[in-house]
């Protein structure tokens, strides 16, 4: 059932399951949150209204469990949301035909709106692991999983987030494959995974992918922010530089710069014997980052903000100086920016960031554009306390991919929410905004006789599970005994 059918703002009635409960008026700004969430949901209704079965009443029913359960699994989910039921939800996770990326593309379309043509405005580019048990999940296996801080078991979805200060939601996901799936086809046959997507890609080729396809959809961003895990790459960053896209990206502490233009060329035969040189040579000396960055006096450093905290403003250290980057096979070196920043307080925290931006970028704006990188981390870690991101029951390849794009919807209705209220309440959080929204949306879980008939049904199943297991351990038993 429609969101719209239970809320009656006249009387500010909730019909919950035949019965209406009068709930007070709310003297805030937030007393018709319910309906600008059904309103805001109505934009998207042609995504789920395709050639084939309407589902808008399933992509209702799930985001409302994204922003009401404390567990975002189908059962918990169903029984707080009205008229809803987990196989449904499941099946319309998984099974439906429904577009992930016309979804995600609309995010896309919609935030790009809102963020106009500002100057701030950023595609920032970051990966998330998201521990899973079991070897069936599409795209699981030991690798690096970030929210653990160390290889685990996981899956790793490559995110973009558009930003504009602190303003930011995630706008494009990709699942990243490891080889040990794209070398076993009947593995990705199992997660269903579309015969186009069975081939091994980095996950610096998944994020090219994206920031290309964003700007394709005429998506606006000034600038590609990457942490070291891309920037270390040099093909992901020429490639960026050759699709005259401009990037700030950070790197790794060896990374190799020159102060003087290495000139590379092919040098001459030593003699006529053996084979002649073949390989271009640096015209100068290369030096690693971190040794050039200790080897400048502490008056080089200059002291500014990057952007405002929830403190305050964050103020750093930094380092700027024009330099020349070669990665051995091209004939000319890039002149790039090279960004050092330095945490106050904690002189040993440093990063190292390179940019192509134009020449003319001045120390104080390279500064800025470095530290928006931290808003993707914030809107990851948004969408997995807020909407859900990493608690799903998502085994295959659609599935995965739906429940991504249904969390960045929610994320977004969350940011339009705290834009349009900034004025009056400008540290509106995306936690308040799913907690009063949690409010107002109806319950199914309100009367006593709801909650004991669920407890009932979770009864049952989890006798049934006692009752299965038994049963094989009886069978078991009774083949060694005959």
């Amino acid at each position: 059932m429609p969101i719209s059918v239970f809320i009656h703002n006249g009387n500010d009635l909730y019909q919950l399951r035949g019965k209406q409960t009068v709930v007070d008026q709310p003297a805030s700004l937030f007393s018709d949150l319910a309906v600008k969430f059904s309103g805001f949901l109505d934009l998207y209704k042609a995504n789920f209204t395709g050639s084939t079965r309407p589902v808008m009443l399933q992509a209702q029913q799930y985001l409302c469990g994204l922003i009401q359960a404390k567990n975002k699994n189908m059962e918990r989910m169903a029984e707080i949301v009205p008229d809803s039921d987990e196989q449904v939800l499941q099946h319309f996770l998984t099974y439906s035909p429904w577009s992930y990326r016309s979804v995600m593309d609309q995010v896309a379309s919609d935030t790009d709106s809102m963020f106009g043509d500002n100057d701030d405005t950023c595609l920032i580019v970051d990966e998330s692991g998201i521990p899973k048990r079991g070897d069936k999940s599409v795209g699981v296996g030991r690798q690096w999983c970030g929210q653990l801080g160390k290889v685990d078991n996981c899956q790793v979805g490559v995110f973009t987030a558009l930003a504009c200060g602190s303003a930011v939601t995630l706008v494009g996901a990709r699942l990243y494959l490891p080889e040990s799936w794209t070398k076993d086809p009947e593995r990705c046959k199992l997660a269903a995974i579309p015969g186009e997507h069975i081939v091994q890609k980095s996950k610096c080729d998944l994020a090219l992918e994206e920031i290309f396809h964003a700007r394709c959809n005429g998506i606006h961003f000034n600038w590609v922010g990457v942490d070291g895990g891309y920037g270390k790459e040099p093909s992901f960053l020429r490639s960026l530089h050759g699709a005259g896209e401009i990037f700030v990206a950070d790197v790794h502490k060896d990374q190799c710069i020159y102060l003087e233009d290495p000139d590379p060329v092919i040098p001459e035969p030593k003699s006529n014997r053996g084979r002649k040189p073949t390989r271009l040579v640096a015209q100068s000396e290369p030096i690693r980052v971190d040794n050039w960055a200790a080897q400048q006096p502490e008056s080089a450093w200059k002291l500014m903000a990057i952007r405002e905290g929830s403190q305050g403003k964050i103020w750093v250290e930094i380092l700027h100086k024009r330099v020349w980057v070669w990665d051995g096979q091209e004939e000319r070196a890039h002149l790039w920016h090279l960004i050092v920043r330095r945490e106050i307080g904690a002189p040993k925290e440093i990063k190292y960031t390179l940019s192509n931006a134009p020449e003319t970028t001045t120390t104080e704006r390279l500064a800025f554009m470095q530290g928006q990188r931290y808003w993707v981390e914030r809107s990851l870690k948004d969408g997995k306390r807020e909407a859900g991101l990493a608690d799903y029951q998502a085994r295959k390849w659609n599935s995965w991919h739906h429940h991504m794009a249904l969390v960045m919807m929610a994320m977004l209705f969350m940011l339009k929410t705290r834009l349009s209220n900034k004025d009056d309440h400008p540290l509106l959080s995306c936690y308040d905004v799913k907690v009063m929204l949690a409010y107002f949306l109806p319950r199914r879980d309100t009367t006593f006789e709801e909650i004991q008939r669920q407890m009932e049904v979770r009864h049952k199943k989890r006798q049934a599970s006692i009752d299965s297991a038994s049963r094989k351990k009886d069978r078991y038993i009774t083949s060694r005994g005959s």
